[in-house]
């Protein structure tokens, strides 16, 4: 089984900005693959539901970003997963708007939400799907990832999403070597 993690923030508030481009790409896999994901009280949502024949778990925890990694490590462990089939899905400003990175583990690469995971889980040995948000000069990080997409990125912003929902499937039907040669 592999559990699908997107990151983002929970609330209405911060629903369609930069930094919850992974709930955007669960929730584009859920619809691809006809998933129900509900709340749970928990703090979190999850889905079940199949790539092909392989079983998966759509899972957007319902806490801010930077505490992501106790709510994953819960799920990974009730659900006996291993680091190496968790995919999580997070944004990155340091990819242009429109491009995506895989990687098979890693660093945090100062990522808040992917740090709160690497030391709840005690690996770095998980699959991270980059979905690239671009940055703005003159704009601190901090605001730029809660700022909403500009209307002249929307086009681009749905691709990326595409892709990205193309990029987990490749990964789990594929093996993550074909999909690192593919998308990156």
């Amino acid at each position: 089984m592999w559990v699908i993690a997107g990151l983002g923030n929970p609330g209405k508030k911060y629903s369609r900005t930069r930094h919850n481009i992974g709930f955007l790409v669960v929730e584009e896999v859920a619809y691809r693959h006809k998933i129900t994901c509900k709340d749970r009280k928990e703090g979190y949502r999850i889905g079940k539901g199949f790539i092909d024949s392989h079983k998966i778990l759509l899972l957007e925890p319902l806490l801010y970003m930077n505490m992501s990694g106790p709510v994953i490590k819960n799920v990974i462990r009730k659900f006996d997963i291993q680091p190496e089939k968790l995919i999580v899905i997070h944004d990155d400003i340091d990819i242009g708007i429109g491009k995506l990175k895989i990687r098979g583990k890693g660093s945090s690469g100062g990522h808040k939400g992917v740090e709160s995971i690497i030391n709840s889980i005690g690996s770095r040995d998980f699959i991270r799907v980059k979905v690239g948000i671009g940055r703005e000069e003159g704009i601190s990080a901090e605001d730029y990832v809660l700022s909403k997409f500009r209307r002249h990125e929307i086009s681009s912003i749905k691709d990326t999403i595409k892709m990205s929902a193309d990029a987990v499937y490749s990964i789990v039907s594929e093996g993550l070597d074909k999909a690192m040669n593919r998308f990156n």
